[in-house]
């Protein structure tokens, strides 16, 4: 028998023809559950029906009560049919997406174990639909993400799927890694559903180390997106995911810093960074780009450490600040006016249109400076580094305005940029190497105006020492206790 409406074609209806062709399809499938009285393609049919019908949840209530849930619950889990099951979960995918409400109306129904197990299928469909599922139900509902790690293989059933993302590309060219949409629909799916496990369970995170070298490997070798977003998936997934991680655990040493290409990470992540800078509008840092900042600090600071020189901490620590401190070229002038990288960054820094990004960045340079305020000024110059260190409560290190200050761009424990070259003094407040700068060809000041030029410094700091930022000394107070100030006479414009 023909089970779809004669009169109009899939999905067509609106308005209360379509609330009863959508009344009349769930009562034909509950019926269904009961006695089997249609035929396979019928009821996916009906299935195909019900979930175009299910894209707009008007006149569509019937989906999303209960026993709506309850029956395409039954064929999603319940059904031998790998077609029919994928075709209810479709959709309650979009009933869980468009309602809310109908997320714990599932997780009452107790369907979440049965979820956790197909998971664990080598099937990309059922990979995406299923993940998708579980990862509308953590949000707004009582779900018990603990008991089904423990209970119930959730966590090995995502670091299995990943596992097998991964496979992809350590055998395969990386352009064939692309071939199949579903492939990276689903691994799309599964780092959300990681994200979000990690997110809201926290006490449980080492269960997922193992997907750790599966990340990785995903990050190491998938081609980078084709489009004028980087970050778009996995990208941004992948980075996400380690942002909950515990990359300082036994498996991220020997996958984040592998011996034989212990950089190869943190490359990625920067090169990333690099496009990410290029590409991203002001609007668009905080949400896009801030993760992949916190996730280079992570690197930065689990890195095995630089004084053991059997291990690859130097190098991939000494890599990361030549690549994101001012260089030579950088400092010819101004900190933050040439186009590379550290100078896109610098100037995001005082960004009011990016406010976590900002900090995200002035911590991730604080980190790489060793979380010392000295070399922190030298490494960005004081004009940037000052917000910070007043807005954590850090105080102004001993000297660190004294003109001429030593800059360098070869050291590599946290201290100046990374190039080649010699020490040469810079400007604490600019950065800029004081051989550089070039000053202002002006006419000598006449004694008038070196007064009240004079005088309008000495208001200046007495200002300043008023509001407490920062302790200060006025210059014409410490001249005079110093013995050095000494009154002129009257006719001193005179005297030569």
């Amino acid at each position: 028998m023909s089970f779809l409406p004669q009169s109009a074609s899939l999905g067509s209806l609106t308005g209360p023809a379509k609330l009863d062709a959508v009344t009349k399809l769930l009562d034909k499938l509950t019926g269904d559950l009961k006695s089997a009285i249609l035929q396979p393609q019928e009821r996916d049919a009906a299935l195909e029906e019900l979930k175009v019908y299910g894209r707009d949840p008007n006149y569509a209530d019937p989906i999303f009560t209960k026993e709506g849930i309850g029956t395409l619950a039954k064929f999603a889990f319940d059904h031998t049919s790998d077609t029919t099951s994928r075709n209810a979960l479709r959709v309650l995918c979009n009933a869980l997406f468009l309602k809310p409400v109908t997320r714990q109306t599932f997780v009452d129904l107790g369907y979440e174990p049965k979820a956790c197990s197909k998971l664990g299928n080598d099937s990309r469909d059922d990979e995406f639909l299923v993940s998708r599922l579980i990862l509308l139900t953590t949000y707004g509902t009582s779900i018990d993400l603990p008991k089904l790690i423990e209970q119930h293989r959730l966590a090995d059933s995502i670091i299995q799927n990943l596992s097998r993302h991964a496979a992809r590309f350590s055998e395969r060219p990386v352009a064939a890694a692309r071939a199949d949409p579903m492939e990276e629909m689903a691994l799309a799916e599964s780092l959300k559903l990681l994200f979000n496990v990690t997110n809201f369970a926290k006490n449980h995170i080492s269960a997922f180390d193992p997907a750790l070298p599966h990340i990785a490997t995903i990050l190491r070798f998938h081609q980078l997106p084709q489009t004028k977003t980087p970050l778009d998936a996995p990208f941004g997934l992948l980075i996400n995911a380690l942002l909950n991680l515990n990359l300082g655990s036994a498996t991220a040493q020997s996958s984040l810093y592998p011996p034989a290409e212990p950089t190869r990470i943190a490359d990625r992540l920067i090169h990333l960074l690099d496009l990410s800078m290029k590409s991203y509008t002001d609007t668009d840092l905080d949400q896009a780009v801030t993760p992949l900042i916190c996730v280079l600090s992570a690197v930065y600071e689990h890195a095995p450490p630089e004084s053991d020189r059997a291990t690859a901490g130097d190098t991939v620590r000494s890599f990361i600040r030549s690549r994101l401190l001012p260089t030579e070229e950088d400092r010819k002038s101004v900190l933050g006016k040439t186009d590379s990288l550290p100078s896109r960054l610098l100037r995001n820094w005082t960004n009011p249109l990016a406010p976590q990004f900002r900090s995200a960045v002035g911590h991730l340079y604080f980190d790489i400076s060793g979380k010392d305020a000295a070399k922190f000024i030298e490494n960005v110059g004081y004009g940037y580094a000052s917000g910070f260190l007043f807005e954590n409560g850090i105080p102004l290190p001993p000297g660190a305005m004294e003109q001429g200050g030593e800059g360098s761009t070869s050291r590599r424990d946290g201290g100046g940029a990374g190039g080649g070259g010699a020490r040469r003094p810079v400007n604490p407040i600019t950065g800029q190497f004081l051989d550089e700068e070039k000053l202002p060809d002006l006419p000598e000041m006449t004694m008038e105006e070196k007064e009240r030029e004079a005088e309008r410094l000495f208001v200046l700091f007495e200002r300043l020492k008023q509001t407490g930022v920062m302790s200060v000394q006025n210059p014409v107070e410490k001249a005079v206790q110093e013995g050095r100030f000494e009154e002129l006479p009257d006719d001193a414009e005179d005297l030569d």
